[in-house]
């Protein structure tokens, strides 16, 4: 599986925040949707830092655990 980094994320627009995260400045990710080569996911917090690019295919698997209660709280 290939990754790849965007090292200044703020040149993509469109980012929406997880619906898991809140409005305490806690650990909250953003993600880009439609984007034919992956699913970038970047810091909220460090909007202009670098941004992972992951395969949609891993980004789908990583969510479906979630939902699923797969990873410990």
């Amino acid at each position: 599986m290939t990754y790849r980094t965007i090292p200044n994320a703020a040149v993509l627009k469109g980012w929406r925040k997880s619906s898991w995260s809140n409005d305490q400045a806690g650990s909250c990710l953003e993600v880009l949707d439609d984007q034919p080569s992956g699913v970038p996911i970047r810091d909220s917090k460090n909007p202009y830092g670098p941004a992972v690019m992951v395969p949609a295919s891993a980004w789908s698997s990583f969510v479906t655990a979630v939902r699923n209660g797969e990873f410990p709280s």
